[in-house]
C-alpha cells in the first residue's frame, strides 16, 4: 500500500454534505494562493509538530520503565506484597483504557494539540509527586494522574500524523514510534545507576523523569491557538461520514485491531513491569538487569521507523505480525529454559516483538479514510486493547507469588502470542473501518 492515506469513494459520500476546500486541508498543505509568509508559517507550524511529537513520545514511557527497574525498591519501601506490586504495574492499562476513551471528545471540544499540551504537563505532575507522596495508595494516586496525560496522548498521537502528515503516515509514526522506544529504552537502562549515583534513593531516581516531562509541554503551547480549526476539520470529516460514528463496534477490522493492540499490550506491560525481576530472581545483578530491559527497548528504536513505513507499503501487514510474534514466541521459550544463560539473545527477540506496538498504530492510520475515523478508530482500539491487557499483569504477579516461581507465568507469556498472531492477522487486512459500518 503506498504512504498515502486513502480517499474516501465519491459513489460512498452521501450526497447532502458538502465540506469545503478550508475545512478539510492539512495545515502543512499548499493551497491555491498561498502567500510565501503563510508558506513560511505553515513550516513552521509542521516543524514545532515534530518536536512536539518527538518530546512527547519521549514521555509515554518513562513513567512506566523507570518503575519496573526499581520495583524491589519501592515494593520494599512501601511494603508491597507480590500481588499488590501486581496491580501496581496493571495501573498502567487501566488508566490507559479509562482515559484514553475521552480524548475524541476532549480534541473535539479543544483540538487534539491542546490536550496533547495538558497531557503533558499531566504526566510532568504526576512524575514530580509520584516519589514523595506518602504510602501506596498517595503513590498510585499520583502515578494514575501521569498515565492520564499518557492516556490521551497515546490515542491522540495518530490523530496529530494523519492531520499535520497525511501523506506521511508511515515516516511520522516511525519517527515518534522511535522517541518512544528510546525513551523507554533510556529510563529502563538509566533508572538504576542514576538512582545509585544521587544517593540509591529511589524516590529520587523516580523523580528525575519528571524533568524531561517539563521540557515536553513546551513546543505544544503554541499550538494550542490551533484548536478552533483543528475542530472544525473534526466536525466536517464527521458530518462527511454521519454513518461510520455510531457504528465502529460493528467493524469486525476495528474489534480485531483492539485485541490485537490489547494483546501486544499484555507482553509489552508484562516485560516493561517483570522482566528485570525475572532476570534478578535467575541471579542477574540489578544494574544488569535494567540494561538487559534496555535492551529489550531500545530495538525499537531502528525498527519502530523501519516496520511502519514497510507496513504502509504492503496491501497486508499479516506477514509482518507473524514475524513479529515468532520471535516473541522463541524468547518466551529460551526465557522458560534458561533465563540468565541466554539472557542477552532472549532479550533483544522480546525487543523485536514488542514492535507489534508501532504496526498497531501503524494500523490504525490506515484502517480508516479520514482524520475523524482515526480519532474514534484510535480511542476504541486503544481502549479496548488497554481493557484486553490490565488482568495481564495482575495475574503474572498473583501466580509467581503463589507457584514459587517464573514457570508458569513466562508458559502464559508465550502462549498469548498464539492469539496476538491470529488476531492480527484479521487486522492487517487490506480495508477500512468504512468499508464494514
Amino acid at each position: 500500500m503506498p504512504d498515502e492515506p486513502k480517499t474516501l469513494d465519491p459513489a460512498a459520500r452521501p450526497a447532502t454534505t458538502t465540506v469545503s476546500a478550508a475545512t478539510t486541508t492539512p495545515p502543512g498543505a499548499a493551497v491555491a494562493g498561498d502567500s510565501p509568509a503563510r508558506g513560511r508559517t505553515q513550516r513552521w507550524t509542521l516543524g514545532l509538530v515534530t518536536v512536539g511529537l518527538v518530546l512527547a513520545a519521549l514521555n509515554l514511557r518513562p513513567a512506566i520503565t523507570s518503575l519496573g527497574a526499581l520495583l524491589e525498591e519501592v515494593s520494599a519501601g512501601l511494603h508491597m506484597s507480590g500481588t499488590v506490586a501486581g496491580v501496581l504495574t496493571s495501573v498502567p492499562p487501566l488508566c490507559f483504557a479509562v482515559f484514553g476513551i475521552t480524548a475524541p471528545r476532549l480534541a473535539r471540544r479543544f483540538g487534539p494539540a491542546a490536550v496533547v499540551c495538558a497531557g503533558m504537563a499531566a504526566i510532568f505532575t504526576g512524575l514530580i509527586l509520584r516519589p514523595f507522596a506518602g504510602g501506596t495508595v498517595g503513590f498510585l494516586a499520583a502515578s494514575a494522574l501521569a498515565l492520564m496525560g499518557i492516556a490521551v496522548s497515546n490515542v491522540l498521537m495518530p490523530v496529530i500524523v494523519k492531520r499535520y502528515f497525511p501523506d506521511r503516515i508511515g515516516s511520522m509514526t516511525g519517527l515518534y514510534s522511535m522517541a518512544l522506544a528510546l525513551g523507554t529504552s533510556t529510563a529502563a537502562a538509566a533508572t538504576v545507576p542514576m538512582t545509585a549515583a544521587l544517593g540509591g534513593d529511589w524516590r529520587i531516581g523516580l523523580g528525575v523523569w519528571a524533568a524531561i516531562a517539563a521540557l515536553a509541554v513546551l513546543p505544544w503551547l503554541p499550538l494550542v491557538r490551533d484548536r478552533d480549526r483543528a475542530a472544525t476539520t473534526t466536525r466536517a470529516t464527521t458530518a462527511a461520514t454521519p454513518t461510520a460514528a455510531p457504528r465502529i463496534t460493528r467493524s469486525r477490522t476495528a474489534w480485531a485491531l483492539g485485541c490485537y493492540f490489547g494483546l501486544q499490550a499484555t507482553g509489552a506491560y508484562i516485560t516493561m513491569g517483570w522482566m528485570p525481576q525475572i532476570f534478578r530472581d535467575a541471579g542477574v545483578p540489578a544494574s544488569t538487569a535494567g540494561v538487559l530491559l534496555a535492551v529489550t527497548m531500545v530495538m525499537g528504536v531502528p525498527l519502530a521507523f523501519v516496520i511502519p513505513r514497510l507496513a504502509t507499503r504492503m496491501k497486508n501487514q499479516g506477514p509482518i505480525v507473524v514475524a513479529l510474534g515468532l520471535c516473541g514466541l522463541a524468547g518466551y521459550t529460551g526465557l522458560f529454559l534458561a533465563p540468565a544463560a541466554g539472557a542477552w539473545v532472549w532479550a533483544l527477540l522480546l525487543g523485536v516483538s514488542n514492535c507489534s506496538f508501532p504496526l498497531a498504530l501503524t494500523m490504525i492510520g490506515m484502517r480508516s479514510r479520514t482524520g475523524a475515523g482515526v480519532v474514534r478508530l484510535s480511542a476504541f482500539a486503544q481502549s479496548v486493547g488497554y481493557l484486553i491487557s490490565i488482568p495481564g499483569p495482575l495475574l503474572v504477579g498473583v501466580l509467581y507469588q503463589h507457584s514459587g516461581g517464573w514457570g508458569l507465568p513466562i508458559a502464559l507469556m508465550g502462549g498469548l502470542m498464539v492469539p496476538q498472531m491470529i488476531v492480527g492477522t484479521l487486522a492487517g487486512r487490506d480495508r477500512t473501518v468504512e468499508d464494514e459500518s
